[in-house]
């Protein structure tokens, strides 16, 4: 009896397995070799693919398939000059070989020559059965080098050859959005959908570009053809609960998202939205279930504990809201948002100290906005700690120069240091930039506003009444 393809493969890789465990040597044909090597890359078994390559250039040396899934090992490894060095051996014994051409492609890319490896593909257009595959290469290709008119052209050729390449169509679409040709994009989405009315990917396109120019009503009559191509696409329902969000239309937005819940696993994106929408409608009860619902399906989503904290933060319920704060840094102590909130919270609490931490940490990992550099210093200002406050907002000031919050903050604090001179420097500084800010001085340092020298600046700026 004949065995079928699948099953002859499955007895190949069968053997192969068998023959690694006990270190007995089976021969294949090059054949058996490149089904099973392409079997683990396929797996993403690299090592084992490797092993096969080795051991099947072996028993066949001069198998050209063989010597290119080599190559692609090489290239896989950043080994890009013996990738080279064996792709120009084989050229020179197959001129006609377009994965030759394909993979030299793929050097010149890994080295961000994309005009050399587009040049490459060209040729292998010329030469390949299989012209789809080596035009998504090429517009790969003008994408990496953002010229995103080539990248959409080669992109629609694929889509030419295959209407059935939603890779190709997601691809197209990137690039109508990176130009900003939502209008462009319809039209051309439309010219596809008169030839595959039922395409659900098509229409769910058709919604964002709606979406994205506010056309909210056309876009919900798209997502709706979308569901009607594929009443199981959950992508459609989805996309339409936004847009019902951003109609205010709640209760249908809930009623959409809740659909995605029975199609497959529960998304913690939907049940964050549905817990948005009952927020909206006052319902806290069940806000706080979904929320809930939310962290437990995907603890790693930081929109969901930033919902629950926020949720509780707004009801001025201080406690709670760090309770979940400290539950989320917990579980991912680099988040700059949850930092931020903690910071916060602790400061609403008046614990200035773990709300200085907060502030900190929140810099540490990048977010420099002035809110943050000025909250950390008043904070340092409440603490005493008059020297941390002057290097906070030096640091501050690198990134904001010339800002007299932090001239008349700097001001204050070296008057408090009693260096005088550096004190009058900066607040002249401070007024000479906006005098009205002056009322810094009087609301953190109450005394030294009062000083007569410090009146005397104050007043000596002021612009004489028209």
């Amino acid at each position: 009896m004949q065995l079928s393809p699948n099953e002859h493969n499955n007895l190949s890789l069968t053997r192969f397995e068998s023959m690694l465990k006990t270190n007995d040597v089976y021969f294949f044909d090059s054949e058996e070799f490149e089904e099973i090597i392409q079997h683990y890359l396929e797996n993403g078994k690299i090592a084992l693919a490797k092993k096969a390559t080795k051991l099947g250039l072996e028993q066949h040396p001069t198998a050209t398939n063989l010597k290119l899934f080599q190559v692609e090992m090489f290239i896989f490894e950043n080994e890009l000059d013996q990738a080279e060095a064996l792709l120009d051996d084989l050229y020179v014994l197959e001129q006609s070989n377009e994965e030759i051409y394909i993979q030299k492609a793929n050097i010149f890319s890994r080295r961000d020559d994309h005009k050399q490896a587009i040049n490459l593909l060209e040729k292998a257009l010329q030469i390949t059965a299989d012209e789809a595959d080596v035009l998504a290469l090429i517009g790969m290709e003008y994408l990496f080098m953002e010229d995103f008119e080539n990248a959409k052209y080669f992109f629609m050729k694929c889509l030419e050859q295959d209407e059935d390449d939603y890779s190709a169509l997601y691809n197209i679409i990137y690039c109508f959005d990176y130009l900003k040709q939502h209008d462009a994009a319809i039209d051309y989405l439309n010219d596809f959908l008169n030839k595959n009315p039922y395409s659900e990917v098509a229409w769910h396109q058709v919604g964002k570009q709606y979406t994205a120019l506010k056309e909210f009503k056309k876009a919900l009559t798209a997502f709706d053809f979308a569901i009607i191509s594929d009443d199981r696409f959950i992508g459609a329902y989805l996309e339409k609960g936004k847009v019902l969000e951003k109609l205010k239309e709640y209760k249908l937005a809930i009623e959409s998202y809740t659909i995605t819940l029975g199609l497959d696993d529960p998304t913690s994106f939907a049940l964050l939205r549905i817990g948005k929408c009952y927020e909206k409608l006052k319902n806290n009860e069940l806000a706080l279930q979904f929320y809930n619902k939310c962290v437990e399906e995907d603890a790693l989503l930081d929109k969901g504990w930033i919902a629950i904290t926020d949720f509780y933060y707004r009801k001025k319920n201080f406690q709670k809201a760090l309770y979940y704060i400290e539950k989320a840094l917990n579980i991912d102590t680099e988040n700059v948002l949850y930092w931020k909130r903690y910071a916060k919270i602790n400061k609403s609490l008046k614990m200035f100290e773990e709300a200085e931490h907060g502030f900190r940490r929140s810099i540490e990992l990048g977010n420099y906005e002035m809110e943050t550099w000025i909250s950390r210093c008043d904070i340092l200002i409440e603490l005493g700690e008059y020297d941390a406050g002057i290097n906070n907002m030096l640091q501050a000031a690198e990134f904001y120069p010339e800002n007299p919050e932090i001239e008349y903050r700097l001001a204050g604090l070296y008057y408090k240091l009693l260096e005088d001179n550096k004190a009058e420097f900066h607040l002249k500084n401070a007024l000479s930039l906006d005098e009205e800010f002056s009322m810094i001085i009087e609301e953190l340092f109450p005394k030294i506003f009062r000083k007569q020298r410090v009146q005397q600046l104050i007043n000596n700026h002021k612009k004489p009444s028209v």
